[in-house]
């Protein structure tokens, strides 16, 4: 049985707010893949914030008009699945590894914001680290400093102590 026309323009709704908040939006074909290999990957994408969804292709197009993504409407053709995220690495990260590790998930392209990406965009964007890491090693540059500076101040006294010690016990 087919979708209701009220079901229809409620995936279309759904569909067109996921393309307005998200900024990463990463087309796949997903033939040949199991329901508990999608489970797999929606599960993997969902703990970073990200998420999959297997779509019919008319809607899509229909979803994506008026939106940032809109330019890449002509990659919905056969059986595609959208993973996308806010976060503008996390969707492309998890589905290019996915992909290299299971065959059946083939990248066909996306777009980040409005720049349409290829398969070797998305395999770029894949290899950067993520905001979570980005942030970690800012602060962790930042602490640099102020570590190192407490291990100088500390020095000196560490060596009076020694010195006072020394002579302490020369007497």
């Amino acid at each position: 049985m087919g979708m209701s026309r009220a079901q229809k323009e409620a995936e279309i709704q759904e569909l067109n707010e996921r393309f307005e908040k998200d900024e990463l939006v990463v087309v796949t074909h997903y033939s040949g893949l199991s329901v508990l290999e999608i489970s797999d990957l929606r599960t993997q994408l969902r703990e970073q914030g990200a998420s999959f969804k297997v779509t019919k292709n008319s809607l899509t197009k229909l979803a994506l008009k008026g939106t940032k993504f809109e330019a890449i409407s002509d990659m919905f053709t056969g059986p595609t699945g959208v993973a996308s995220s806010q976060d503008p690495v996390a969707a492309a990260k998890i589905a290019h590894k996915y992909a290299k590790d299971n065959g059946k998930l083939i990248i066909l392209g996306g777009a980040l914001g409005e720049m349409v990406l290829d398969v070797k965009g998305v395999e770029a964007i894949a290899k950067l680290p993520s905001l979570d890491e980005i942030r970690s090693k800012l602060i962790g540059l930042l602490q640099a400093p102020a570590v190192k500076l407490v291990g100088l101040m500390q020095a000196p006294a560490r060596e009076l102590v020694g010195v006072t010690k020394a002579y302490g016990e020369k007497d």
